[in-house]
């Protein structure tokens, strides 16, 4: 089933995102590359591509796996979370309906 993670970061943690960047997307290649990962991305904390030193305000990411606990266990090992760069995360079940 698909899940969808949604990690709020905490203030000024642009640096700590940046610097844990290359583990996190190494976990999200390895979902990719096992055909469970739906899609993945930050939300700028402005209306801009590239927010610049205003950073990010999260994440989002829907992927799938055996069950709740099992998401809720990737995403717990998110090393966004050891980092201290998400102050929150949810992990709820998602319906994919379109496209």
């Amino acid at each position: 089933m698909w899940y969808a993670i949604v990690g709020t970061d905490n203030a000024d943690s642009l640096e700590r995102r940046t610097s844990v960047r290359p583990a996190h997307l190494e976990r999200l290649h390895a979902l990719r590359d096992q055909g469970r990962l739906l899609l993945a991305g930050p939300f700028p904390a402005i209306d801009a591509e590239d927010p610049g030193p205003a950073g990010f305000s999260g994440s989002l990411i829907v992927a799938e796996f055996d069950d709740l606990a099992a998401a809720r266990a990737w995403a717990d090992a998110d090393p966004y979370v050891s980092a201290g760069v998400y102050r929150e995360v949810s992990v709820r079940p998602f319906r994919k309906v379109l496209p």
